[in-house]
């Protein structure tokens, strides 16, 4: 089985104030945010998550995907860096510069549990997320920190009269004298060493089930490699 990877990417979605009724994309026409079918349908009818549907139908996941308040889908290419990355240890650990390792290597049953990392009960927009971020438990009991983090990117080329907020998906991580947070008064006291942060490139599309973000194809399925 090979990866089915589109040409285009999806835009990132930015909100011009928090009032604001539509959301917009970067070089690209007006979002409409709603949409007439299930989260997994449009997840199928999208290419850029063939490889993610296939796991979802795989790992019996269709049900929990469309009963989900928010679901935060991963792209083909974050799939694929998960699986060069798990050939880049193989290779290293059995020493061996042309083993090859696929998709289909992969054990998918036991990838259950974490693609249910990415889901969660509650509907999350960017009208709910606080100024110290949302605190919530994912099916799988996983806790992840959403945040809306403003960009400067553009404040130097007058396009908007207030900075563009991104909404990020945050894997905090415990080190030295920093644990992880138990719950959601604990976030004042994150250091920004322990965040891995992964940006939304695209957010809130309303399906009829619940709320689906895209997560950038930056992003490595399950934050492998990443600090942890």
């Amino acid at each position: 089985m090979k990866f089915l990877i589109p040409i285009a990417t999806a835009a990132v979605v930015l909100c011009l104030a928090s009032s604001c009724k539509k959301s917009y994309t970067i070089g690209g026409s007006t979002f409409v945010a709603q949409v007439n079918v299930t989260t997994y349908d449009y997840l199928k009818t999208n290419h850029l998550f063939d490889t993610l549907v296939i796991m979802i139908d795989k790992m019996g996941l269709k049900d929990e995907v469309n009963k989900a308040g928010t679901f935060f889908a991963v792209t083909n290419y974050s799939i694929r860096n998960f699986v060069l990355a798990r050939q880049a240890d193989l290779q290293v650990s059995r020493n061996d510069e042309n083993l090859k390792y696929t998709f289909d290597s992969l054990d998918l049953p036991s990838l259950k549990d974490t693609l249910r990392t990415y889901i969660f009960p509650d509907r999350i927009t960017r009208d709910n997320i606080t100024q110290i971020g949302l605190w919530r438990h994912s099916a799988e009991g996983d806790a992840r920190l959403v945040e809306l983090i403003p960009t400067t990117d553009y404040t130097n080329q007058n396009v908007f009269t207030t900075d563009p907020k991104y909404i990020y998906l945050t894997k905090v991580i415990a080190k030295p004298g920093f644990p992880v947070p138990t719950d959601s008064t604990q976030l004042i006291s994150v250091d920004p060493s322990q965040k891995v942060q992964t940006l939304c490139q695209t957010t809130g599309i309303l399906t009829t089930t619940g709320v689906l973000h895209v997560l950038a194809s930056t992003h490595t399925f399950n934050y492998y490699g990443d600090r942890n």
